[in-house]
């Protein structure tokens, strides 16, 4: 038996992934470069942290009201239109963050940064699956479109740390401004040109049912970090209202299926189902852990903000490590085995931490980040490809909305739930060992995610079932013509 050996990529969508890599890069790096700052910009705005808290969370609810619009944003500007205009506003609203004079204007920059940022995260992936069939070839390409997340747990943390260390808060947004020009530019020059699908109206019913509840589901799990943690009212009274309104903003968009904001009849399909459900738990593995790791280098270890971040660089190494080897093992074994060996590695990786003490070697850690990162950079490809397995041209925008915005609310969900595990185990812990244990408790329940995506990964479609894409569906000619 011979090996198949893995596909060779069209130069035409190699260079519309780097355009959009190049782009992209702001995107993450800012995503992980404030997530360092808040400390720093509560004492110099002179505000509690439960208000500059709003610099992130005011940024996440913006990705919330964003993303479900792209799809109709892309169908009515073309893909090539709108990926400019969202580069346009977040590069608008990186500068404005750095001129904020307090810490209001700072939070509503932030807003439009996210408006910006939710319109290019979905876009992104969209603009480069729709170059390549959706066959054994969109694992290479995965694996390049999702170098930035794998650059950003790198160079984010450290560049952040370095100016926070150097420099003032404000050239944490002019670092994104050169990412956004020279995306611009490139943009302009080699994305290419494509027409829109026609004037499709906006499905307003729809945009006012999910952008309230993603923005209640959202907001109320990003208040579990503080005391009382699902007890407090800000916490289940806008969850719980979210999730009404998404129901209802399900069944609206299941009852017009040829008019809707996003096609929720995808889920119907295995490959759609199956990749939202691993997205969301791996969300709350990576996005949840994440928010234990450095908090362990501080809390138990006694390192800085800054060490804190430089010691998590061998996990982003170990991603950015795996990214072209899963591309290829996504292609030629297939997205199954790939992702189940991904998050294998994840959970095999993490139990370490959950053994530790405070007397446990550093290096023995740095290892094991090193091993984990590996098995991030792996799991993400073969999900995100998956997803697009037999869909028409025009299904790829809609395919792409339901993935990033059930990933976004998993990487919320678990972040929220070991949140609360680390508060409640941590609640009576005075000693160092008292509250190493805690985080052992926290990190036994991120395994426990990686454990469950191990299960659900089973069901993964093989992408060489579908190796060219389903024929893209035409407009009536009555329909492209309507007026939103």
């Amino acid at each position: 038996m011979s090996r198949r050996s893995a596909p060779v990529l069209d130069r035409g969508a190699v260079i519309t992934t780097l355009v959009l890599i190049v782009g992209g890069l702001a995107v993450i790096f800012d995503s992980t470069i404030i997530s360092l700052a808040l400390h720093t910009l509560s004492e110099e705005l002179a505000v509690p942290v439960s208000t500059i808290q709003w610099v992130s969370t005011g940024y996440l609810l913006a990705l919330g009201v964003a993303i479900p619009v792209v799809g109709w944003a892309q169908a009515r500007l073309g893909g090539k239109r709108l990926w400019m205009i969202a580069l346009a506003i977040f590069l608008l609203g990186s500068v404005a963050s750095s001129l904020a004079w307090d810490a209001p204007s700072l939070i509503i920059f932030r807003v439009l940064q996210g408006i910006g940022g939710g319109l290019m995260l979905p876009l992104m992936a969209t603009l480069a699956v729709q170059q390549v069939p959706r066959g054994p070839e969109l694992g290479r390409l995965m694996a390049m479109v999702s170098l930035p997340a794998a650059l950003g747990p790198i160079l984010g943390p450290t560049i952040g740390g370095l100016i926070l260390t150097w420099l003032d808060w404000r050239w944490l947004f002019w670092v994104n401004v050169p990412f956004c020009l020279a995306g611009l530019v490139l943009a302009a020059k080699f994305l290419p040109s494509d027409e829109p699908v026609g004037r499709p109206r906006l499905d307003w019913v729809g945009l006012l049912l999910v952008g309230p509840g993603l923005i209640g589901v959202l907001y109320g799990l990003s208040n579990v970090v503080q005391d009382g943690g699902f007890a407090r009212t800000d916490v289940w009274a806008p969850a719980f209202a979210g999730i009404a309104l998404v129901a209802a903003f399900v069944v609206s968009q299941l009852r017009r299926p040829g008019d809707s904001l996003v096609d929720i009849g995808l889920l119907r399909r295995r490959s759609v189902a199956s990749s939202s459900v691993v997205l969301f738990l791996s969300g709350a593995a990576l996005y949840g852990a994440m928010l234990l790791l450095p908090l362990y280098f501080q809390v138990v270890r006694g390192t800085g903000a800054l060490t804190a971040a430089l010691l998590l660089i061998p996990q982003g190494a170990g991603a950015l490590a795996s990214r072209t080897m899963a591309g290829k093992l996504t292609a030629t074994l297939g997205a199954r085995a790939t992702a189940v060996g991904g998050f294998a590695l994840i959970g095999l990786a993490t139990i370490p931490f959950a053994l530790v003490d405070a007397g446990t070697s550093q290096w023995w850690l740095l290892a094991v980040l090193l091993v984990r990162g590996f098995g991030t950079g792996a799991v993400m490809i073969p999900v995100m490809s998956v997803a697009y397995v037999g869909l028409a041209h025009d299904e790829v925008p809609h395919a792409s909305i339901i993935t990033r915005l059930t990933q976004q609310i998993g990487g919320a969900f678990g972040t929220a739930i070991l949140a609360v595990i680390l508060e409640t185990a941590g609640a009576t812990a005075e000693t160092a060992a008292e509250i190493a244990r805690a985080f052992d408790v926290a990190f036994w329940w991120a395994v426990g995610f990686t454990v469950v995506a191990v299960a659900v990964s089973l069901v993964l479609p093989p992408l060489k079932s579908a190796t060219h894409p389903a024929p893209a569906a035409q407009p009536e000619p009555e329909a492209a013509g309507e007026v939103g």
